[in-house]
Parts: C-alpha cells; sequence; structure tokens
C-alpha cells in the first residue's frame, strides 16, 4: 500500500506542475518509465490503476504518431509484466491479466 506522504507528494507535485504543455498520454508514460525504477514507485503505479492508464497511454501515443512515447511506454508495461511475473515466482504465466491466481 502506498504511504500517506507519498500520495501528498504526489498530489503536491501534480498541484505545481508547470509543464501542462505535456500531453497527458505521455505523461502516464513518463510516470510509469519511472516508477520501473523503483519497487515502491512501481507498486504504487499499479495499485494506483496504472497499468490501465499506461494501456491507454501507448494507444493515445500510437494515434498521435508519437512513436517514441508508445514505444516507452511499451517498454515500461513489459517491466511491469516482468516485475509480476518474477513475483508470482516467475512461472511464467501470463501475469498481465490476473490468470493464474486463486
Amino acid at each position: 500500500m502506498v504511504s500517506t506522504a507519498a500520495v501528498k507528494q504526489a498530489l503536491s507535485a501534480l498541484a505545481s506542475r508547470t509543464d501542462t504543455a505535456t500531453r497527458p498520454s505521455v505523461a502516464v508514460i513518463d510516470e510509469a518509465d519511472v516508477a520501473r525504477s523503483d519497487m515502491r514507485r512501481a507498486a504504487g503505479f499499479v495499485d494506483g490503476g496504472g497499468l490501465d492508464r499506461l494501456d491507454e497511454a501507448i494507444a493515445a501515443a500510437e494515434r498521435a504518431g508519437d512513436k517514441a512515447a508508445a514505444e516507452r511506454g511499451r517498454d515500461a508495461r513489459a517491466a511491469f509484466r516482468r516485475f509480476r511475473e518474477a513475483a508470482a515466482g516467475g512461472e511464467g504465466e501470463n501475469v498481465g491479466d490476473g490468470a493464474g491466481r486463486q
């Protein structure tokens, strides 16, 4: 679970953002890209519905013709799949959709 302090910090950062020219899809991809470098951030991203937002952001980047952002998004999505597989014991199950859970 994400700590209250982490949520407050994230909300504060969002409130003080000045890069409003960044498309929302790119912002989500940036968030995912950064989150995968730290397991706590990665867990917070996933717990906050980040994977669904990431899938939507990848699709939006592709529609906008931003191939670089879409590729970074796919790379991040693949990293999150590997994290889930490792957490599940590396059994090679389909970790992206909850399959194999009991």
